[in-house]
């Protein structure tokens, strides 16, 4: 029975591999195809890695750029901290209080001038370092430090519509500064809407819808003297209507009343806020920076009326008051997010606190 059992085993194991060679006989061959470059897959580049690509091409234009707007500043900051350290190799009291008043004639304020230099002096003595020429890089440090704390790229929103607020007193550059950013937005191939909020001054709606024109993008408007809310919200509807990626609003600029300007901007703020959302997105407030530490004082009073998220600062190659940065930074707690770097449409730019630093010292 056993020698049975072992016959019907292998025989069973003999038609098996029968039936497996059959199969195998029987399956198509299929050459593989050779594989071009269609066939691969598209690799998926996020926009946040071609953004950052196009900025590191972009950084040797933007830093000549800044180089040649800082040139009064920079005058007025490093090439007097230069002949300072040239004068006096010692680092005795006499430096440090020249070293400030430098820095407070460049308008970096009186505040920031002492506690700047309070930390150079300081680093330097633990370092221990007793000789002028070595001043120059701690300074550098700390300037760049200091902008780096309160360092914030514009914010865009990702999924839907970008409100952006923009406040500042007349004559700050306010109307050309939205014209600047609608141009940009609109050569990043988004739809942009302006919103001329700005009701009371007289031709500010006008001159707006110039530059719209001129730019090529759309402008929401009343007639002069009427409600800036009902702008702003016939505005949001219309953004919401024609699927615009930015609304850019302009409002009123007027500081001999703070409580009609408080009540002014909270009203509008509470239309975006019921339309929109987690909007506005930005609450952008434009200083002209040949103004110095008036900025500041200005800076202020909007930041309690309308609670300011970064700076616009204009003019910034017209002065040697570029100081007024630092000043920012330290005294107001808020990033400076854009700067004016001339009169073109383009000279808009994103404030770089690396390449200011940089083109500050000439590096």
């Amino acid at each position: 029975m056993a020698l049975f059992d072992r016959f019907r085993s292998k025989k069973q194991d003999h038609e098996n591999n029968e039936e497996i060679e059959d199969i195998v006989e029987e399956e198509t061959v299929v050459e593989a195809e050779p594989v071009t470059g269609e066939d691969l897959p598209t690799p998926v580049i996020e926009e946040a890695e071609i953004q950052e690509v196009e900025k590191k091409k972009d950084r040797p234009k933007l830093f000549a750029k800044f180089k040649q707007s800082l040139t009064k500043t920079r005058s007025n900051i490093n090439d007097k901290i230069t002949a300072l350290v040239k004068s006096n190799k010692k680092l005795d009291d006499d430096f440090w209080e020249e070293l400030e008043e430098i820095l407070i004639e460049a308008d970096v304020g009186v505040n920031t001038s002492v506690e700047l230099v309070s930390r150079v002096r300081e680093n330097a003595r633990k370092k221990k370092i007793d000789d002028s020429s070595e001043v120059m890089a701690l300074i550098k440090e700390e300037v760049k430090y200091l902008l780096e704390s309160h360092d914030t790229a514009l914010f865009i929103n990702s999924k839907g519509l970008t409100v952006i607020l923009v406040v500042g007193v007349n004559g700050a550059g306010k109307t050309t500064s939205i014209a600047k950013m609608a141009y940009r937005f609109k050569d990043d191939n988004k739809k942009v809407i302006l919103a001329a909020a700005d009701t009371f001054r007289a031709a500010a709606i006008d001159q707006l819808q110039i530059w719209a024109d001129r730019v090529g993008v759309e402008i929401i408007k009343h007639q002069e003297g009427s409600d800036p809310g009902a702008v702003v919200y016939d505005a949001m509807n219309a953004a919401r209507a024609r699927k615009a990626d930015v609304l850019i609003i302009d409002t009123a600029g007027r500081l001999q009343n703070k409580a009609n300007l408080m009540k002014e901007i909270g009203k509008v703020r509470k239309i975006i806020e019921r339309e929109t959302p987690g909007a506005p997105h930005e609450v952008l407030l434009v200083l002209d920076a040949t103004t110095g530490q008036n900025a500041i004082s200005q800076a202020r009073i909007f930041e309690e009326a309308t609670g300011v998220s970064g700076i616009i600062l204009t003019k910034l190659d017209g002065t040697a008051k570029g100081g007024i940065v630092l000043a920012i930074a330290q005294e107001l707690k808020l990033p400076v997010k854009l700067v004016g770097l001339g009169e073109s449409l383009e000279d808009l730019r994103d404030f770089s606190t690396e390449i200011f630093a940089a083109a500050l010292f000439e590096e």
